[in-house]
């Protein structure tokens, strides 16, 4: 395994599962030194599982409020003295219905989710990024902008993107690239900790398999990604290798573009 991160500070959040963990054990390999954020206990199991390979840190920290991402970013620059690399992992569906069935504040916990932990993760590491005028950051976007049964989390996602096109315009000249991955579906072990614990009724599994079906339709590959296959494409843009790229959203679908 190459040491691609050798002796860089990489910051990754929603690390506990699926594909911030599967980013953060890549990187590892690679050398990068870790600061794994999670509002989960479980990030601390990832911790112990990389600690032979590298040093890291796991904090627990919400990042739907600044405070979380500002206190995470002060911790991991504490711990190493500089951010060189941010993968913005937070997010997922929390409901999937057509927009209609959609409470009012299932709308805003949807936003929440999605997109202010990218909104805030940015705003927090930005400040050290600057002092050096050196850093990637890379967003984890969604092919969902098109998509059913999802209205507010493609929202957020188009949010997302808009702010790694607006970000890197600022920054470009300033040393810090700023690049999305939008990940198409993804195939990943059960979830330990459930976006929604509530037991779907018939009719939400019947809406849920609708975006299951359209996902593989909209696919070229006709079929979900794995979680290496995400986790690659994130360490690209993050990399040294994608020193030429900036403001750029790069489908991960199977050429479902979003």
């Amino acid at each position: 395994m190459s040491k691609t991160f050798e002796g860089q500070v990489m910051i990754v959040t929603g690390a506990a599962q699926g594909i911030g963990q599967r980013v953060a054990e890549l990187a590892a390999q690679q050398g990068a030194r870790l600061a794994l954020v999670d509002r989960s206990p479980l990030v601390h199991e990832v911790r112990s599982s990389l600690e032979k390979l590298t040093d890291v840190i796991a904090i627990e920290a919400d990042l739907e409020q600044f405070e979380g991402a500002e206190r995470a970013a002060a911790e991991a620059h504490a711990k190493y003295g500089r951010i060189d690399i941010l993968v913005n992992n937070v997010g997922g569906t929390i409901w999937a219905k057509p927009y209609e069935h959609y409470a009012p504040k299932e709308i805003e916990a949807e936003v929440r989710r999605s997109l202010f932990p990218t909104l805030w993760g940015c705003r927090a590491v930005l400040p050290y990024m600057l002092e050096v005028n050196k850093g990637s950051i890379v967003n984890v976007s969604s092919i969902a902008t098109r998509s059913v049964n999802r209205v507010p989390y493609g929202a957020a996602k188009g949010g997302v993107n808009a702010l790694t096109a607006c970000l890197a315009l600022e920054n470009g000249d300033r040393g810090i690239r700023i690049n999305a991955v939008a990940a198409g579906g993804t195939e990943a072990p059960p979830r330990r900790v459930p976006r929604n614990p509530a037991e779907q009724s018939s009719q939400e599994k019947i809406w849920y398999q609708e975006i299951v079906d359209q996902t593989v339709s909209s696919s070229l590959m006709k079929r979900y990604g794995t979680l290496d296959e995400q986790a690659e494409a994130i360490l690209f843009l993050a990399s040294d290798r994608a020193s030429y790229i900036t403001g750029t959203v790069l489908p991960v679908g199977g050429g479902d573009q979003g």
